[in-house]
């Protein structure tokens, strides 16, 4: 029993540590989730507590896994991996254990909840506070300017604050907005108008195109949920208006990144990098549509001359040739495709509902401030129709499982906290 305690509070202290440790790039944060996840695949072999194999969304999980390692194997002609490419998806699984971790061991109680709450605001803080003072003086606290478009870095030396800082915001933000808004004086509701104001206004600083459309998405999400917040979420909107329409005079690179190249991207979206890469992802579908080509499969076989097509499928159009090529698609679900064909596409999909479904169980009859955002959060990285890393690339992807874990946990152990005042204590098999 003291060993199991043990076990318990050391790998809560590495779970708390990821966040913070995501801020310092990936390596020290990938072993703290690898940590986290081997003491309680050990507690679970101390305990013999394994129910949570096939229950919630981790059948969804396990089933895309195995499919992708299977894709990964270098079978030739049928399967086109390699074997370091299979390790790699071998050992993927630690996050999706991570995140189990955290929903079914180390966020039963309320406390360590809090907690991970406060870090996670600790870190909105840090960047956007970073943000503002980049944007106000020209340089960040490690004296690192803006970046070569214009772009807010933050505390981060290139363009990482807009993708880390939408992935976080809204489980930080709306818990005090809504304490705020709900106090009957007009100062407080003023204040909390200020606060979200402050959050949204500094996503549109930013200037990166992708993480502003994701945060006008989390807005409407979260204001459809949470009937209170809509006027809210109206004011920061226009505040976020006001400052992109203000930006040609107060942040001109900012204006240049989300007016000006934005537009000329999407008016000739088929010949911009990202068409392009689109159109290769679709191509290698196309012609591997059953087990796709393996993991990491699109940095490997993306400069083949057989999959140079064009949007138009003349031989002149060679669809950008060899020189687009990325080390991913930039986009989570061409990247499912080109790892396990259109089976693997259907898995990750049905993965991706699962842990929707599962941070999202309840939230329309019995809305929550907390459980609002986390839910936003977990949308808005997982939305189809977006830009992104690689899928398991940390930091981003990061962020991503530390909402899932936290947001499962959520629902889990809200809805079963009346049957712990009364005295039992559910078990990690529930």
């Amino acid at each position: 029993m003291r060993l199991t305690l043990l076990i318990q509070r050391v790998a809560l202290a590495t779970m708390l540590f990821v966040m913070p440790a995501l801020l310092q790039g990936r390596a020290l944060a990938d072993v703290l989730m690898s940590v986290t996840a081997m003491l309680f695949l050990i507690h679970c072999g101390l305990t013999r507590q394994w129910g949570w194999v096939r229950r919630g969304w981790v059948p969804f999980a396990g089933a895309w896994w195995a499919w992708e390692m299977l894709c990964s194997l270098p079978l030739p002609p049928i399967l086109h991996g390699d074997w370091p490419s299979f390790v790699q998806a071998l050992v993927m699984v630690r996050f999706f254990v991570f995140a189990v971790a955290m929903e079914v061991w180390l966020l039963r109680d309320p406390r360590p909840r809090r907690w991970l709450l406060w870090v996670v605001q600790a870190v909105v803080a840090y960047i956007g506070l970073e943000c503002y003072f980049q944007y106000a003086t020209g340089k960040n606290t490690f004296g690192d300017g803006r970046f070569v478009d214009g772009e807010l870095t933050g505390p981060f030396f290139k363009p990482r604050a807009g993708p880390e800082l939408v992935r976080i915001l809204f489980p930080a933000l709306w818990p005090p907005v809504m304490a705020l808004i709900a106090r009957r004086a007009w100062l407080w509701r003023i204040a909390g108008l200020l606060l979200a104001c402050l959050g949204i206004a500094v996503m549109v600083l930013i200037g990166q195109r992708m993480p502003v459309l994701l945060t006008g998405l989390g807005l409407v999400i979260s204001a459809i949920l949470l009937p209170k917040l809509r006027p809210v979420a109206i004011g920061a909107v226009v505040i976020g208006g006001i400052v992109l329409a203000a930006s040609p005079i107060i942040s001109p690179p900012t204006y240049y990144r989300l007016v000006e190249k934005f537009s000329r991207q999407m008016d000739h979206f088929q010949t911009s990098p990202y068409g392009y890469l689109w159109r290769r992802a679709d191509e290698m579908t196309e012609q591997n549509p059953i087990f796709g080509l393996g993991f990491n499969g699109f940095r490997r076989d993306c400069t083949e001359p057989r999959y140079f097509v064009g949007w138009s499928h003349r031989p002149e159009h060679d669809g950008g040739g060899a020189g687009i090529c990325k080390q991913h698609p930039h986009n989570f679900y061409t990247q499912a495709s080109t790892d396990g064909g259109y089976p693997g596409l259907v898995l990750f999909s049905l993965m991706c509902l699962a842990w929707l479904r599962g941070i999202g169980r309840g939230l329309w009859r019995d809305p929550d401030a907390l459980r609002v955002g986390l839910f936003a959060a977990a949308l808005i990285h997982l939305w189809p129709i977006a830009s992104t890393s690689a899928f398991t690339s940390l930091p981003v992807s990061g962020y991503f499982f530390v909402i899932l874990g936290w947001g499962c946990a959520e629902t889990r152990w809200r809805k079963l906290s009346p049957a712990r005042d009364a005295g039992r204590v559910p078990t990690p098999a529930e």
